[in-house]
């Protein structure tokens, strides 16, 4: 095994521990739903990744600054420029904030393995988006995006044609994770990722953390209770998944990374089977496979189209 090989190896097995992480983070969410309000549990999540991601900025640097792109120079070093990072930065945790409440909140009306394959949706809303913006979109996108919405449909959607209420919460907050994505995508080009993730966490913490104070009782008591969960949900979860992903995604194909991310929601359907007891009727198992497969087929089947495209000259 060549050294790239296992470069690339040792990748997909770090993305692929970041998605078991994300996934089984859905748990934790829904227990904290018992203990404390979601704005609450949100604000002080991000708040404590946040701090997480800054103890590890430390040790990071040159993983950090490899993730930016090749053709790429600063002309000097993001921190004497505060001005250049710090609204790309607030703008992404605003929409982080909003989406991730969303999704906080629909989780005490849906199972957690809804949550978590409706969440992996941004992997084909985002090139949809795409459509929009008049970027170039082949079968492939449109093929993932359809045995997508076949397969929600057939996951969210009863016998009797009702939808939970909390999957319409889902997909609201997977819409806004799916503009959170191309708006880091576009930012993260001219700014140091992690500085832009340390802020868009800071600021989604305090937003929502303000907005919990306000709206929700705290009490030290119930604090005590959800700091398990608050530890998984921001230390892992937000800390060091997010440090992991930005680690290992610069060795590794973006179609690869996408794939592997999408796992995101078996691990979550997996997690809620084992700590919560849900389970799922047939008639979701079969929403959840269509929807894995569109997930995939979106992000691996335009790549394989350009190489055979380049291979046939």
């Amino acid at each position: 095994m060549n050294l790239d090989t296992r470069k690339h190896l040792r990748a997909n097995l770090l993305m692929l521990f970041a998605a078991m992480i994300w996934g089984s983070a859905f748990v934790a969410q829904r227990l904290s739903l018992d203990v404390i309000g979601p704005f609450l549990f949100t604000g002080l999540r991000f708040l404590l990744g946040a701090g997480v991601v800054l103890v590890l900025m430390a040790f990071l640097r040159p993983a950090a600054a490899a993730v930016l792109p090749a053709s790429q120079t600063l002309q000097e070093p993001v921190a004497r420029k505060p001005r250049a990072w710090l609204a790309p930065g607030v703008l992404l945790g605003l929409v982080l904030a909003v989406s991730i409440s969303l999704q906080q909140i629909g989780l005490r009306y849906t199972l957690v393995a809804n949550a978590g394959f409706i969440s992996s949706l941004y992997v084909v809303i985002v090139p949809l988006i795409g459509v929009v913006l008049r970027h170039q979109t082949g079968i492939g996108t449109w093929l993932g995006a359809l045995l997508a919405a076949v397969g929600m449909y057939f996951l969210s959607v009863n016998e009797h044609f009702s939808i939970q209420y909390g999957d319409w919460y889902q997909l609201a907050g997977a819409v806004l994770i799916s503009g959170q994505v191309m708006l880091v995508g576009h930012f993260a080009r001219r700014h140091d990722p992690l500085v832009l993730a340390l802020v868009q966490f800071v600021t989604c913490g305090l937003v929502c953390l303000l907005t919990g104070l306000v709206c929700e009782p705290v009490h030290l008591a119930d604090l005590v209770r959800a700091a398990p969960t608050i530890l998984y949900g921001g230390a892992l979860s937000v800390g060091i998944a997010y440090t992991i992903q930005v680690v290992a995604q610069k060795d590794a194909a973006p179609a690869h990374a996408a794939v592997i991310f999408s796992m995101e929601g078996v691990f979550a359907a997996l997690a809620g089977w084992l700590v919560l007891g849900e389970t799922l009727a047939p008639r979701a198992l079969l929403g959840c496979g269509l929807m894995l497969t569109g997930l995939i087929v979106c992000q691996v089947m335009p790549a394989w189209v350009k190489r055979r495209q380049a291979s046939f000259g």
